[in-house]
C-alpha cells in the first residue's frame, strides 16, 4: 500500500520537511525559511510549466 503524500498547492517541500535535513541555523531562521519558499515555489513553477507546456 502506498502512502498518501498530502502537501499545499505551489509546494515541492515544504520549509518543516526541509528543516530536518539541515544543520543547526545559527542566524535568522526567518530569511533562510523566506528563501527555501521562494525556491520550492520556482521548482514547483517549473515543473508544472515542463507538464503543461509539452
Amino acid at each position: 500500500m502506498t502512502e498518501e503524500i498530502k502537501r499545499d498547492p505551489g509546494v515541492c517541500i515544504p520549509w518543516e520537511e526541509k528543516m530536518k535535513e539541515l544543520p543547526e541555523i545559527l542566524g535568522d531562521e526567518e530569511i533562510v525559511k523566506n528563501q527555501w519558499e521562494s525556491i520550492d515555489s520556482l521548482a514547483y513553477t517549473y515543473i508544472w510549466h515542463c507538464l503543461l507546456s509539452f
